[in-house]
């Protein structure tokens, strides 16, 4: 399935050891390598099964799936405190009502009913931010 190939320093850098004790266990034996010319290289599966894990992708040193997360100050002006608590229950509500593996999505809001002016702020994933903001542009436009 995974036609990816390391280098000696690679799998020592993934591993945390030194390149000379790799080499050692690909000259022993006990890490399976193909020589292509002065080099070794050591296949995806041969690493998972020596460390007997999951190796990480090449693109992904640490292993981990790819985490993004967005932090974002939306000002709104011109609201009155009606409209202002109607946004802040209707985003609170959507942020608590997700599903189990859903990554968490955190709301603050802030208003300031000398200026007429409401701030929230919003931390989360890309595309649930995103919907979140849809969400909100509808309901302030409605």
């Amino acid at each position: 399935m995974e036609d990816s190939f390391y280098s000696v320093e690679q799998v020592a850098e993934r591993l945390g050891l030194h390149v000379r004790t790799i080499r050692n266990y690909v000259r022993d034996g006990r890490l399976p390598a193909v020589r292509i010319g002065k080099q070794y290289r050591i296949a995806h599966e041969d690493l998972e099964a020596f460390t007997g894990r999951p190796a990480s992708a090449p693109g992904d040193p640490a292993g981990r799936p790819r985490h993004t997360e967005v932090s974002s100050i939306v000002e709104i002006e011109a609201v009155g405190a009606a409209t202002a608590h109607r946004v802040t229950t209707l985003l609170m509500g959507a942020a608590a009502h997700r599903g189990p593996g859903d990554d968490p999505l955190r709301i603050e809001t802030a208003y300031d009913a000398e200026r007429s002016r409401m701030k929230v702020i919003v931390l989360g994933g890309l595309a649930d931010t995103a919907r979140l903001f849809d969400y909100l542009e509808g309901v302030l436009t409605s």
